[in-house]
């Protein structure tokens, strides 16, 4: 893990650089050095019904939540959730500097017990990272 889940309004999204966005969260998760490659997940959710503030046409969020495993120490989340909420701001600051613009970041830990899950990415990259080193 991180399931890192990117929510914006749908007002912003020609102006935001999605893609872009997606692809720094990633690596900077990934660069933390505090995530897994194979537990990673990066992914957005356009909401097209949603109120801001006064309601106000212009007005959009980006909030971006980060589902995190159970058990890693408060001082490396923090250090982790820094990065990459700097990462989120980085990246809108062209947009925030032009729209009323609400920006948003939380980790959440997932239950100990209460988180299923099938996983066979860690190996499968592993190897492939393996056979790539090879080449």
């Amino acid at each position: 893990m991180p399931h890192l889940i990117v929510e914006y309004s749908a007002n912003i999204e020609d102006q935001m650089e999605l893609a872009g966005l997606l692809d720094k969260l990633h690596a900077a998760a990934l660069a933390s050095g505090v995530f897994p490659l194979g537990g990673l997940r990066t992914r957005a959710e356009r909401r097209d019904h949603y109120r801001i503030a006064d309601c106000e046409v212009d007005n959009g969020f980006v909030h971006v939540t980060a589902m995190v495993g159970h058990g890693r120490e408060l001082n490396v989340l923090k250090r982790a959730g820094e990065e990459l909420f700097q990462v989120i701001c980085q990246h809108l600051n062209p947009l925030y500097e032009r729209i009323p613009l609400g920006i948003s970041f939380n980790i959440r830990e997932f239950h100990p017990e209460l988180n299923f899950k099938k996983n066979n990415l860690h190996e499968y990259v592993k190897t492939r990272n393996k056979a790539n080193h090879r080449t």
